[in-house]
């Protein structure tokens, strides 16, 4: 050694320092008792049984109607069946849309059926439709900056290119186009307005979806084209024809109808620790069966907490699953919930509703005295391909308003990569959840309850904005 430079010298002897200040963090110990359920969660038949069965012996379950009612009455049943404790239905009456005849085709420059379907609370074209000038925006920022002359007593066309996402980002980017879309075009005096599907297919089957117009506004026709009939429309518009729409729409608002939440309890053994509130949503829309928005949400969640109760020791906290009615047309069954339960003492609130693909990441909002449950997460659930995120955890529509209240939140966010070419379409059938997807969610799931539900620390509110 007395022959290298001094520098040499000094660079070596400073390397096993630099070495530890960069080498990541030791990660938490996992429990053994966790990693057994989350392993054995890896052959769960329960969630895809829950699916399956939902699917099949009920269907579609439009929210406030007659199968959304049979949708509740099974859902009591199968969790009861599964050993819950405490379930119940909580009803609660809500204002009611549902689809009529649907149709449309060109009629300038070139003859064409078109594949659409209305948008939920879309008015109505009547019983003999209309017929008027198209104009076409390829995108809504195009729509939103266009003179209000452009748009008066025309059809809207706006379009959207909504590329798929790990995180499902493109969603809310172009999602605009639905929810105010329609709206905007009503108080420009239009006939009505067609969007192209919010969706990253390029088949033709169009995506539903609800849209709102805001009180003092009347309804127009609304309504989603598929992906092909779309991008025809904006190849005609780029010849510089006129453009000509036949378009028949007759939905209507029927009154107020019942909808409600199915609730299930594991009971935990300290009351004062809080509720870990987990679930997804049991509505779907109309044009398939529900099966990826949200009977796998319901499943997985439902599943997950079954093996809690199964594992032969009670949680400390108790976990309750909550299967919402009405999320699809506004967040109803959500809200509903925060206005029964809000003042209760809630430490986590979590929900699925992602579709059945793969869980790749989680987030964390926890109060700092809670801050050991993120470490001990990221060890337990990176045998499963999850890697921690840096986001604000509490995202999900029927978990919002009690989020809004200050419940700590932890999010487990799945591969929106397959999901919106199915979302809200004929397509969304079982044929679409994939069993292995299905069980690592299960897996996921699991483990973050069992580290949740059985935290020693105090889970208290958190500050939100």
């Amino acid at each position: 050694m007395k022959h290298l430079y001094p520098l040499t010298i000094a660079l070596l002897l400073a390397a096993p320092a630099a070495a530890q200040r960069t080498a990541p963090p030791t990660p938490a110990l996992v429990d053994p008792s966790v990693a057994t359920l989350r392993d054995a969660a890896l052959k769960d038949d329960v969630a895809y049984d829950i699916v399956e069965g939902l699917t099949t012996e009920v269907g579609q379950r439009m929210a406030g109607t007659e199968a959304e009612a049979r949708a509740r009455d099974w859902a009591v049943k199968k969790l009861t069946a599964l050993g819950f404790s405490n379930v119940r239905a909580e009803p609660y009456r809500m204002p009611v849309w549902v689809r009529g005849e649907e149709s449309a085709e060109l009629i300038a420059p070139v003859p064409q059926k078109l594949t659409l379907t209305a948008l939920g609370n879309s008015g109505s074209t009547g019983a003999r439709g209309l017929t008027g000038e198209v104009a076409v925006f390829p995108s809504y920022v195009e729509f939103a900056n266009a003179p209000a002359a452009a748009v008066k007593g025309k059809i809207v066309y706006v379009g959207n290119a909504m590329q798929p996402t790990q995180d499902g980002s493109g969603y809310g980017a172009n999602g605009t186009a639905r929810f105010t879309g329609p709206a905007l075009a009503a108080q420009r005096g239009a006939l009505a307005i067609v969007i192209r599907s919010i969706g990253s297919d390029t088949h033709r089957l169009p995506h539903t979806g609800v849209t709102d117009f805001p009180k003092g506004v009347a309804p127009i026709p609304a309504a989603a084209l598929s992906a092909p009939d779309a991008t025809l429309i904006e190849r005609l518009a780029r010849r510089g024809q006129p453009i000509r729409l036949k378009l028949l729409l007759t939905p209507k608002m029927i009154g107020e109808r019942e909808s409600g939440n199915v609730i299930a309890e594991v009971p935990g053994t300290d009351p004062a620790a809080g509720v870990v509130l987990v679930g997804g949503h049991l509505d779907s829309w109309d044009l398939g069966t529900g099966a990826i928005d949200d009977a796998s949400g319901v499943a997985i969640t439902a599943a997950a907490a079954k093996r809690i109760l199964e594992s032969g020791q009670r949680p400390r906290r108790t976990i309750r699953v909550v299967w919402f009615g009405a999320e699809e047309v506004g967040g109803v069954g959500g809200a509903d919930y925060a206005r029964r339960h809000g003042a209760e003492r809630h430490a986590i609130a979590s929900e699925s509703d992602f579709g059945a693909d793969r869980v790749w990441r989680f987030e964390t909002q926890l109060p700092d005295s809670a801050k050991a449950v993120t470490a001990r997460l990221a060890s337990a659930l990176a045998p499963l391909g999850i890697v921690a995120g840096n986001g604000r955890a509490g995202d999900g529509t029927d978990i919002a308003p009690t989020i809004a209240t200050g419940v700590a939140g932890v999010d487990l966010n799945q591969s929106g990569l397959r999901y919106f070419d199915t979302h809200h379409t004929p397509d969304d059938v079982l044929e679409r959840v994939d069993p292995e997807q299905l069980r690592q969610n299960v897996a996921a799931w699991t483990t973050m309850l069992a580290i949740v539900a059985n935290a020693p620390e105090e889970i208290g509110p958190v500050p939100r904005p």
